[in-house]
């Protein structure tokens, strides 16, 4: 009895899911903060740099998973609680947990859909992978925790103006960026630098596509 009740709300996070698709996806802050701007960071980034494929497109895909996977959540909460619709979700027979579920997986479709982007260009381009497996466990991975650290940027301050929490989150995930070894390795930051960027869940994904991509420069390197 227990096992259906917790199906049935896991169920209904999807109808939450399919809600969020609808509405969300194409709203001017999720395509502006999740689609432009890691295109123009990337551009920035590559513009006037002589660098390997191999060592861009890691940085490119770093990016466009972490800022996909987090422009979602900040703008659900906001627009649900100015059209009201947030008082009617709670009010029906769902969980609170189902609700936070259906946000969360809104973000982690988007970010992991437009995540294979990056990944498509790199084939394109030559930059083959050593580990194909290791690298899809680990976009689901990375945009799955960078869904749920969206949800948590909309959380506080509790508002419903959709620009202030993009706004508050842009200042935290800015920063993140630049630290995190995407585009300052984080062996040539200073002590503080290193400390803070442990505290960066993008860190860890930078890191871990060493594995499927920077193995391939490796055993390159060591052939000739």
């Amino acid at each position: 009895m227990e096992t259906n009740l917790y199906w049935g709300q896991f169920k209904r996070s999807f109808a939450i899911v399919k809600k969020n698709v609808r509405i969300y996806y194409s709203k001017g802050p999720v395509i502006i903060f999740g689609l432009l701007v890691p295109f123009f960071l990337f551009l920035s980034f590559y513009i006037g740099r002589n660098m390997p494929a191999e060592a861009l497109v890691p940085g490119l895909l770093g990016m466009t998973a972490f800022f996909t996977a987090t422009s979602v959540g900040p703008a659900i909460v906001p627009w649900e609680a100015r059209a009201r619709t947030l008082e009617r979700l709670i009010s029906s027979p769902i969980s609170i947990w189902t609700i936070f579920l259906g946000d969360v997986l809104s973000s982690f479709f988007f970010g992991a859909l437009v995540s294979v982007f990056p990944v498509i260009f790199g084939l394109f381009i030559g930059v083959r992978i050593a580990d194909p497996l290791i690298l899809g466990l680990g976009i689901v991975l990375a945009t799955f925790c960078f869904a749920c650290f969206s949800i948590l940027l909309s959380a506080y301050p509790p508002t419903d103006s959709p620009a202030s929490v993009m706004m508050l989150s842009s200042m935290i995930k800015f920063p993140l960026v630049f630290i995190s070894g995407i585009f300052i390795p984080i062996e040539e930051l200073p002590a503080w630098g290193k400390t803070i960027s442990s505290i960066s869940p993008l860190t860890y994904f930078t890191d871990w596509q060493d594995i499927p991509y920077k193995a391939i420069v490796i055993i390159q390197l060591s052939l000739t």
